[in-house]
């Protein structure tokens, strides 16, 4: 069966619309989110067969944008057996060879949320994430679901990233990169990094897909994602081949 078409019929599920509200991506603009059940277990079978219509978690919610006149949000992923890391990818992954890695259940943990409030005080004190607290943490990065995992990343010992990713059955769907944002960390560029980990862990794992989320051509925060090629984008309900710009 193609990885284009759901193993799973998705007809009999329930979904509901938020209200609109103000668009987190694009200033001015209101967004409108489609959402599964809350009473319905993201489980495996069904968290598989949505994702591949663009459906993304957040901790238990199954989500993906409705909104009213705007396309601007894409689903995009990395085909792993084509990509090929670009000259600064590969500096990066030569750069970066001194870190460890370490996967880990996706629970909550003293150490990643301190990471975590760090990151989002330092680099997103404007976003709505602010301020950083345990219970927004654990609503959104942890869940007790054995496809759902961290992924440690250290150095001589001491935590400076963690990729939250889901496991899926045609691929890794990349959650969120946070990491320490010291400026003598910035040259690693660990958010990129932590990809390229996952797509490593992809092909170690036979899984042809690595999921980035949404991609949206009028938002700069989103441009990091061109940087890996080849790049599908889902048109209807089919993946095709993005054309860099």
């Amino acid at each position: 069966m193609s990885s284009n078409t759901p193993r799973q019929p998705t007809r009999d599920l329930r979904f509901f619309l938020t209200v609109p509200h103000a668009c987190s991506y694009l200033e001015g603009r209101e967004a409108t989110t489609l959402f599964l059940d809350p009473q319905e277990s993201p489980g495996q079978g069904v968290y598989d067969a949505l994702a591949l219509l663009g459906f993304r978690r957040s901790g238990r919610h199954l989500y993906r944008p409705h909104c009213e006149g705007c396309s601007a949000c894409i689903s995009v992923r990395i085909p792993v057996a084509e990509f090929s890391p670009s000259r600064t990818q590969r500096r990066l992954l030569r750069r970066n060879a001194d870190l460890t890695l370490h996967l880990r259940p996706a629970i909550f943990d003293p150490e990643h949320y301190a990471l975590y409030a760090h990151y989002i005080r330092t680099r997103h004190a404007d976003g709505d994430m602010y301020p950083p607290s345990h219970e927004q943490y654990r609503t959104f990065l942890t869940l007790d679901q054995p496809y759902a995992r961290l992924l440690e990343l250290r150095l001589e010992g001491r935590l400076v990233a963690v990729a939250a990713f889901d496991q899926l059955e045609h691929g890794i769907s990349a959650i969120y990169t946070f990491f320490a944002p010291e400026q003598s960390l910035e040259r690693r560029s660990l958010g990129t990094y932590a990809v390229l980990c996952l797509i490593d862990l992809a092909r170690r794992r036979e899984l042809p897909h690595v999921y980035l989320g949404y991609w949206i051509r009028e938002c700069r925060k989103m441009a990091y994602k061109q940087a890996f090629q080849p790049l599908e984008r889902l048109e209807g309900r089919h993946w095709r081949r993005l054309i860099p710009a």
